[in-house]
């Protein structure tokens, strides 16, 4: 790899300690939505066609959509999964970074029996998790429909819609915040609380921190492209698929004049090359392509691809969370400031394993070196 590609304190810069170890309590923060998954293995196709899903994507339910919740549950047998991509991600870099307490979680849930599964499965794997509760309200859901190599996304956020800027205020969770010297803001988040996203993002630009996000899915990247929030200033790291990418660059104008862009690589430089408020450090575009494609890297006006491995059919059990294990895997070798080849390494490696089980999950201890 070209050596400018290096996340190294000379090259890019993303390690932001020197005299201190690399990874000691807290030092990851993420801030997302809180989410049970309910995943469907058996009869999807008859609950995409009813309710209007399309293969392959993420959607926040309409109120139309909302009798899904209780049809899954009444006839579908589903399996519940702790999951919300943001701490999907958090977890997975938990499970790979080894020391108690290295990651933060902040979101929004009511206070019922969902919320203390989540808290279990976050807590168990060491995620410091610190829940902005809501009595009487209850905790959002996701439903995964699985159709073969195909999942569909539908969501009801139920108290994590309630999550508010207020909450980072209050002095124990912002000093999770100040601890902090990595955010994974997730891109659902905007929906709910952009004021929390931004408040964060402009802290970590201002302090000389790193900041990363995904555009999650298609509906989302007209708030990644909004210029009255500006957000995309700060972030240093940006996450998403290729679908994801020609949805971005076609609501941020990035084409030129009747200019339809498709090409991944040449989306990826153009939107490494926007403009940041923090300047000491070039921002890095990941954007993966399902499992056959090669991912595209984008930084300092260079582009590479790397070559995924394919699994075999039936190894695949599950591809909801596999996008949010490669961004863990990812961000756990970050915050250790490992090279961007090793970032990308462990990525691979995460999605790799959470592929082969049914929603987010994993083994017990990790086997990567």
């Amino acid at each position: 790899m070209h050596s400018s590609l290096m996340l190294s304190n000379e090259r890019i810069k993303y390690s932001t300690m020197s005299n201190q170890p690399l990874v000691r309590e807290n030092i990851l923060l993420g801030m997302g939505n809180p989410l049970l998954d309910m995943t469907v293995l058996k009869g999807g196709t008859d609950l995409l066609a009813k309710y209007g899903l399309e293969k392959n994507n993420a959607v926040l339910a309409t109120p139309q959509q909302l009798s899904i919740f209780k049809e899954i549950v009444d006839k579908y047998n589903p399996t519940y999964i702790a999951g919300g991509a943001t701490q999907n991600t958090i977890r997975v870099a938990q499970w790979l970074l080894h020391s108690h307490w290295a990651t933060t979680f902040l979101g929004g849930v009511g206070d019922d029996m969902f919320k203390k599964i989540l808290e279990e499965a976050a807590n168990g794997v060491g995620v410091n998790v610190h829940y902005q509760v809501y009595p009487g309200d209850h905790t959002g859901v996701c439903a995964a429909i699985i159709t073969g190599e195909d999942r569909s996304l539908i969501t009801e956020l139920g108290a994590a819609s309630k999550f508010c800027v207020t909450f980072l205020h209050q002095p124990e969770v912002w000093k999770l915040v100040e601890e902090a010297q990595f955010y994974y803001l997730g891109g659902f988040l905007l929906t709910v609380s952009p004021e929390a996203v931004l408040e964060v993002a402009k802290h970590s630009s201002e302090h000389n921190k790193v900041c990363s996000s995904n555009l999650h899915a298609p509906f989302l990247c007209k708030l990644f492209a909004d210029p009255n929030l500006e957000l995309m200033q700060y972030i240093d790291i940006l996450f998403g698929n290729g679908e994801e990418a020609r949805e971005f660059t076609k609501e941020a104008g990035l084409g030129n004049q009747g200019e339809t862009m498709h090409n991944v690589k040449e989306i990826a430089l153009r939107v490494a090359s926007l403009p940041k408020a923090n300047t000491s450090r070039p921002r890095i575009v990941v954007f993966t392509q399902g499992g056959k494609e090669p991912i595209v890297i984008a930084t300092q006006g260079e582009v590479r691809e790397m070559a995924v491995t394919r699994l075999n059919p039936e190894d695949i059990k599950d591809t909801n969370g596999c996008g949010d294990a490669f961004v863990g895997g990812f961000l756990s070798q970050l915050v250790q400031g490992k090279s961007l080849d090793d970032c990308l390494r462990c990525g691979a490696y995460a999605s790799k394993v959470v592929i082969q089980h049914f929603g987010c999950t994993f083994p017990l201890h990790p086997d990567f070196s």
